[in-house]
Formats: structure tokens, C-alpha cells, sequence
């Protein structure tokens, strides 16, 4: 699993300001999902997904290798 803060750290040291504005949400809601305080929506997640050309999959920590 990848982490927000990783990816904002591997992007030139975005703030969670600057990801905030290219994501349309404020800054409180960055923070929220940074610690795991609320969930991302659907929307957002996407939104980042592509913003930082990663899958859904890696943000949220689904192995595809997994076997029941």
C-alpha cells in the first residue's frame, strides 16, 4: 500500500494544500484521509488515482494476490 504522504513526498514535496487545489477538496479533507480519520470518496479517489498515475488498488492496499 501507498500512502498520500508518500506520493505527495515522491511529487516534489506537494503540500496538502497544493493537492487540495488540484483536487477540488479542502485541505481538511486531505488531512482526514492522511490519518486515516475518514474514508476517500470514490470520486477523490479517482482523483488521485490519476493525478498521480497509480490504481485505486495501490491506494487503497488490495493485493491482487491474495487467496482466500
Amino acid at each position: 500500500m501507498i500512502t498520500i504522504a508518500e506520493l505527495r513526498a515522491r511529487h516534489n514535496k506537494m503540500t496538502q494544500q497544493d493537492l487540495a487545489d488540484k483536487l477540488g477538496v479542502s485541505v481538511a479533507s486531505v488531512v482526514r484521509w492522511e490519518k486515516d480519520i475518514t474514508t476517500i470518496s470514490a470520486t477523490s479517489l479517482k482523483k488521485l488515482a490519476l493525478y498521480f498515475n497509480v490504481s485505486a488498488d495501490e491506494l487503497l492496499g488490495i493485493n491482487k494476490n491474495f487467496s482466500a
